[in-house]
């Protein structure tokens, strides 16, 4: 029982992992340098093409049009501390990809990161917790609790992926602690690849994007 009491964090120490205080910026704030658009990148308005993703104040906007993803593609990572704030609008729908692989729209279903790894669900509803609530591993595990702020203000959000663990923090709160290995469903998922951002409807703004890579000691040294 006092084992199971113990953090995430403490049993990564146990494991003898060991990581730097800082994270790697993926955003400099001014533009989408490193960031691919995959899927719906652009839509029509008042006569004019527009892009989907744009820099604004500081912020990554996306503007919900169409379905598909910002993919960070400038390399992938194992294991790491995804680190993302987030605003959204009203009835947003949006999610977080990890261990990821390019997305290919003629193949669109078996390369989203839901199905070939996993997204980390942000959706604005109050429905009672399923696999498809907001902080879930969409499809496959709900979260413990819904700790997401109300549209317009920001949120923090930090997806911690160690060899067969995965864990989601909403807003301090531990929202999602497994181990894939003991889920039939998704053991077999990869323990590598990209992270990105989703593009699935309604407004939502991101900032301080970050990702924190976790080494084994013998790696670091």
């Amino acid at each position: 029982m006092k084992l199971a009491a113990h953090s995430f964090i403490a049993l990564l120490s146990i494991a003898s992992i060991a990581q730097g205080a800082e994270g790697i910026s993926l955003f400099d704030g001014k533009s989408l340098d490193g960031w691919k658009a995959e899927g719906a990148s652009t839509y029509e308005k008042d006569g004019k093409t527009l892009p989907v993703w744009t820099v604004n104040d500081g912020t990554i906007q996306c503007t919900g049009k169409g379905f598909g993803f910002l993919r960070y593609d400038r390399q992938e990572f194992t294991d790491f501390t995804y680190h993302v704030e987030f605003k959204m609008a009203p009835k947003c729908n949006s999610g977080l990809g990890v261990r990821t692989r390019v997305f290919d729209p003629k193949q669109s279903r078996a390369t989203r990161p839901s199905i070939y790894s996993y997204e980390i669900q942000i959706v604005d509803e109050d429905k009672p917790l399923s696999a498809t609530s907001n902080g879930s591993l969409y499809r496959y595990v709900a979260p413990k609790e819904n700790a997401l702020k109300p549209p317009g203000e920001w949120n923090t959000i930090e997806v911690t992926c160690v060899g067969t663990k995965i864990k989601v923090v909403l807003n301090e709160k531990t929202i999602v602690d497994v181990d894939q290995s003991t889920i039939d469903a998704i053991k077999n998922k990869p323990l590598k690849g990209y992270v990105c951002l989703q593009n699935h409807g309604g407004n939502i703004a991101f900032r301080k994007v970050s990702i924190t890579e976790i080494k084994s000691k013998s790696e670091a040294e």
